[in-house]
């Protein structure tokens, strides 16, 4: 294979049902569910398979769910496809699946923390309080950031770009109040405005409270060297080493996804793996880039992806 990166899905990517085939076909993962279970206190299986939805939405749930069966996911890639990659990455919350599948970060611990992580990020903020959009247009960054810093202004509340996701897509988050008027103002300048249906203003600075809590946490955490490059989402660049201060950072601040895709892809990285439930980093990774690249996909087709990356690994 050319150099590769593993990429690891975040909060959004989440659905009902999201282990079976997982399981079905490679049931020896639940072992790893079991330990799961066991470090987060949460039927993470049941959740995974049968929901109901509501209760896998929850923050506090969504995240130990998603971390379980994306590393899930890699230990079937890496057992039966021999899939090792030159770089790793997540997004948000995936940046904690990036770190235990490069071994730089115990599975047990890391499904700890994102609990914790889920139930400080619903505390930190009122339900109501806070919202987050999805604006989609060309040339954002001619209009979107002075546009934020007007509502700011204007209603008194933080309204901050939180994603980065590629060079058309970027996520706003902040008090509702001024995340409205500022989807209001986009669509007056042409873009396209989504709300996302999120629990909390995720990667802003209404998040801070959550960031305080979870400081101690991470920094009694042990980081090892692990295998490979990894990319830090509080940068966009390579974290050598990688620190606990980069996780605490990464809550109350913009995800730089865009950069980090576009890190990779000058490093030399034309294989991009998605490893997780869902396609969203599938679809954001060529918008991210200008030349060509092979986008894999293991949530939607995991025993495909075991067949086309064993073929691949073949062949180089």
């Amino acid at each position: 294979m050319a150099h590769s990166l593993a990429m690891f899905p975040g909060q959004g990517s989440q659905r009902v049902g999201m282990a079976r085939e997982l399981l079905e076909q490679f049931p020896r993962a639940l072992v790893l569910f079991e330990e799961a279970e066991d470090a987060s206190r949460i039927p993470i299986r049941k959740l995974c398979m049968e929901g109901p939805d509501e209760a896998l939405v929850l923050t506090a749930n969504q995240q130990p769910c998603l971390v379980t069966v994306s590393y899930a996911m890699w230990k079937v890639l890496q057992e039966e496809a021999n899939f090792t990659p030159d770089w790793v990455a997540g997004h948000s919350l995936g940046e904690y699946s990036a770190l235990v599948a490069s071994k730089r970060l115990d599975f047990a611990r890391a499904v700890y923390l994102v609990r914790q992580r889920g139930l400080f990020m619903q505390e930190a903020v009122l339900q109501g309080g806070g919202a987050m959009i999805a604006v989609i247009g060309p040339k954002l960054e001619e209009t979107v950031p002075e546009l934020c810093k007007t509502v700011s202004r204007i209603t008194k509340k933080p309204v901050e770009i939180a994603n980065y996701n590629s060079p058309e897509q970027w996520i706003l988050s902040g008090d509702q109040t001024a995340v409205e008027m500022a989807g209001l103002r986009c669509k007056e300048a042409k873009l396209r405005v989504m709300p996302l249906p999120v629990s909390a203003p995720f990667h802003s600075s209404l998040m801070a409270p959550a960031r305080k809590k979870m400081e101690p946490l991470l920094e009694a955490s042990l980081f090892g060297t692990g295998f490979g490059r990894i990319l830090a989402n509080c940068t966009g660049k390579e974290a050598a080493p990688y620190t606990a201060d980069l996780l605490a950072t990464q809550i109350d601040s913009p995800v730089f996804w865009q950069q980090s895709i576009q890190t990779a892809f000058e490093a030399g990285v034309r294989d991009f793996v998605e490893i997780g439930p869902g396609k969203v980093l599938s679809g954001l990774a060529p918008r991210c880039v200008s030349g060509e690249i092979q986008v894999y996909t293991a949530g939607t087709g995991l025993v495909e992806a075991v067949k086309i990356l064993a073929s691949r690994r073949t062949l180089s």
